[in-house]
C-alpha cells in the first residue's frame, strides 16, 4: 500500500496515511480512461446542429430558365446547393451522441484516474478543510500553503463554507465523493482530498 503524507491546512506534515491498493495503486488503464473522458464530453453534447438540404429550402420549384441555348450551365432549381440561399449538401442533422459504458469499465476509469494522480505524487491529503466563514482570500491561503494552483477539491461533506470560498476561483473545483469523475481528475494538476473523503471513496470503489 501507498504510504503518503498528510498535511493540515498551514501547509504543514501532521502524519501519514495508508492508501488502498485497489483503489488508488491499480494499473492505469489507458484506454478506459480515454473511454470515460469521450463518454463524459459526448453525454454533455446538445446534439441540436440542424442545416436544411436541398429538398427542405423554399423555393426553387422552377426550372431557372431553358435547358439549352442560354451560354449557361444548366440548371433545374435555383436551391441547388452552389446556389446562394441553396441547400447543404450533407447537412448536419438532430442526433443523439451519448454512448453506454458499463459500472465496471467505468470503476475500473475512476481507479486509473486516482491512481495516476498518486503516481505522479500530485494527489494531496489533507486532515480537513474547515472554514468559520465564507473567504476566498482564506481558500487561496491553503492553496499557497500547499504550493497548489489548480486543483480538485474532493469533500467528504457539503461545507457550504468551503465550497462558496472556492467558487471564485477558476482554477479551483470542489466536488463530492460521489460526485467525482474521470475528467475532473485528469483535467486538474493537483487532486487535493480529505482524509474523510479517503477513507469514503475506498469504501465505494474499492
Amino acid at each position: 500500500m501507498a504510504n503518503v503524507s498528510v498535511y493540515n491546512m498551514e501547509g504543514k506534515e501532521v502524519g501519514t496515511i495508508e492508501l488502498n491498493d485497489a483503489v488508488f495503486g491499480v494499473e492505469v488503464n489507458e484506454h478506459l480512461l480515454h473511454m470515460a473522458v469521450v463518454h463524459q464530453l459526448a453525454n454533455k453534447r446538445q446534439g441540436t446542429q440542424k442545416a436544411k438540404t436541398r429538398s427542405e429550402v423554399s423555393g426553387g420549384g422552377r426550372k431557372p430558365w431553358r435547358q439549352k441555348g442560354t451560354g449557361h450551365a444548366r440548371q433545374g432549381s435555383t436551391r441547388s446547393p452552389q446556389w446562394t440561399g441553396g441547400g447543404v449538401v450533407f447537412a448536419p442533422t438532430p442526433r443523439d451522441y451519448s454512448f453506454k459504458m458499463n459500472k465496471k469499465e467505468k470503476r475500473i476509469a475512476l481507479q486509473s484516474a486516482l491512481s495516476s494522480k498518486v503516481n505522479e505524487n500530485k494527489l494531496i491529503v489533507v486532515d480537513e478543510i474547515k472554514f468559520d466563514e465564507i473567504k476566498t482570500k482564506k481558500f487561496q491561503a491553503v492553496l499557497d500553503n500547499l504550493k497548489v494552483s489548480k486543483a480538485l477539491v474532493v469533500l467528504n461533506e457539503n461545507d457550504k463554507n468551503v465550497v462558496l470560498s472556492a467558487k471564485n476561483i477558476p482554477t479551483v473545483q470542489t466536488a463530492l465523493t460521489n460526485t467525482i469523475n474521470v475528467y475532473d481528475i485528469l483535467k486538474y494538476n493537483t487532486v487535493i482530498v480529505t482524509k474523510a473523503a479517503v477513507a469514503t471513496i475506498e469504501e465505494v470503489y474499492a
